[in-house]
């Protein structure tokens, strides 16, 4: 039956288009009092982890959808009891399938809503198992057929905390801790402030590991050949490593790619990054060679707009942008990402480098929203940090260009007409060969290696 005071929050668009998401995690149960913009659950599309807030105030009355299950948007994830009969959107029945694909109002039935794959090995948490939440009722269940005797849990080490407060970790953590079976509870966490660490989750799971199990028997099993299971490991390609896979070889097989290569004296750059960051409007902020690199690659673009466009297939145009958003490839546990800083050319210096660091802060705690990774314009990857000198980078679908930036090392160098050590970089310009020639993507290479061999010379010649 229909209860008037109970709201289904659906699935939202929470990016441009998506279509589906999967639910990470949940941060309520049922019987739990929520507010309104509380966070209810983690999603992943396939752009980015997101929270997803609560539009109802209430006392959830349902979770419609398990973790580690994939949903179309539109699809009821939850239901809330708000308490006052008002007018909304109603729940429907409860639906009998256990697959629980619920009805989209006016829609019929959804077929093939939900779809759920297969966990990653045994042992890791059942779909939907979440750490309970101090004082929620429990939720009713069928009572279960009879099951063979299993082996107790693993022990749990020093400074488990079950039953607890929710454990600090960051996402790409709990991500690994499901992956390989581990509760977070049990871990002894090494990070600050009580957090949780990569190599906390991967400590206990191998010490879990090496425990004897308590159903073995006791004697040795004779020595076989190792399952094929244990030999390989099965990822799943879905969400961010899932689109970016598909928009590279979107790119890789639509844009003509060419690529140039400068190795540039960068000596100065470095002189110039120490000299920033004494100075008072840099305080408090990570003043990278990456900062001087974005400001040289701004500056070429706006000695060559064309290097900024995109190709309108559909309506047979060149667009050029007279804005730069300008995209930092990043690499995460999630796979790689590239946020980008809008209207980077408006951005005076020290602004830039506050961009950049939380650019790059979001993106490491896995906080990268859509809207960060949507509208760019122009690319830089920093593969210098790898210990590489230089790639071919593949353009961004849409964009023009992308810039690769080595590794700054000690090279022997011809100076003032003597052999000396200088700082070197290589410097990589990849460029879609419809909208960028061989003329102009040399000049604009040369130019942003004009600019970091003498920065400060070049930015007072220029502009």
């Amino acid at each position: 039956m229909t209860q008037q005071g109970v709201q289904q929050f659906r699935l939202p668009d929470v990016g441009e288009g998506l279509v589906e998401a999967e639910i990470l995690s949940w941060n309520v149960r049922p019987g739990d009092e929520i507010t309104v913009n509380q966070i209810i659950c983690e999603i992943e599309t396939v752009k980015a982890v997101v929270e997803l807030p609560s539009p109802f105030a209430g006392t959830v009355r349902d979770v419609l959808v398990d973790a580690g299950t994939t949903v179309e948007v539109g699809t009821p994830i939850i239901s809330v009891d708000t308490g006052g009969g008002e007018p909304g959107q109603p729940a429907e029945e409860e639906p009998q399938d256990e697959a629980r694909e619920p009805v989209l109002v006016g829609y019929g039935a959804k077929a093939g809503a939900t779809r759920r794959r297969p966990r990653r090995r045994p042992g890791a948490p059942p779909n939907g198992a979440s750490a309970p939440r101090p004082g929620a009722p429990e939720r009713p269940a069928a009572v279960p057929p009879p099951q063979p005797p299993v082996a107790p849990p693993p022990r749990p080490a020093p400074g488990a905390r079950a039953g607890g407060p929710p454990v600090p970790a960051k996402p790409p953590v709990r991500k690994l801790a499901k992956e390989l079976g581990v509760d977070l509870r049990s871990v002894t966490p090494t990070g600050p402030g009580g957090t949780v660490t990569r190599e906390d989750v991967q400590r206990e799971h191998s010490v879990a590991a090496a425990e004897p199990s308590a159903a073995a028997a006791p004697e040795a099993a004779p020595t076989r050949p190792a399952a094929q299971a244990d030999r390989e490991e099965r990822v799943p390609i879905r969400g961010v490593r899932k689109h970016t896979a598909a928009a590279m070889v979107n790119s890789a097989f639509t844009a003509p790619h060419v690529t140039e290569f400068l190795q540039v004296d960068v000596t100065k750059t470095m002189k110039a990054v120490r000299r920033l960051r004494e100075r008072p409007e840099f305080a408090g902020l990570r003043v990278s060679p990456l900062l001087l690199v974005a400001r040289a690659l701004l500056t070429a673009v706006r000695r060559h707009p064309e290097l900024n466009a995109t190709w309108d297939e559909d309506a047979q145009e060149i667009v050029v942008k007279r804005y730069v958003n300008l995209g930092i490839a990043a690499a995460t546990d999630r796979g790689l990402v590239v946020p980008n800083i809008k209207d980077a050319d408006r951005l005076p210096l020290p602004d830039l480098a506050r961009e950049l660091q939380e650019l790059a802060e979001t993106a490491r705690a896995g906080r990268t929203t859509p809207a960060a990774m949507s509208g760019g314009t122009i690319t830089i990857t920093n593969v210098g940090v790898f210990g590489v000198d230089s790639g071919t980078p593949i353009l961004n679908p849409g964009e023009a260009a992308i810039l690769a930036v080595g590794q700054i090392r000690d090279m022997p160098w011809v100076h003032k007409g003597r052999l000396k050590v200088r700082k070197v970089t290589t410097l990589g310009l990849s460029f879609d060969h419809r909208l960028v020639d061989g003329e102009l993507g040399s000049k604009a290479l040369r130019d942003i290696g004009t600019w970091l061999t003498d920065p400060e010379a070049t930015a007072l010649a220029w502009g």
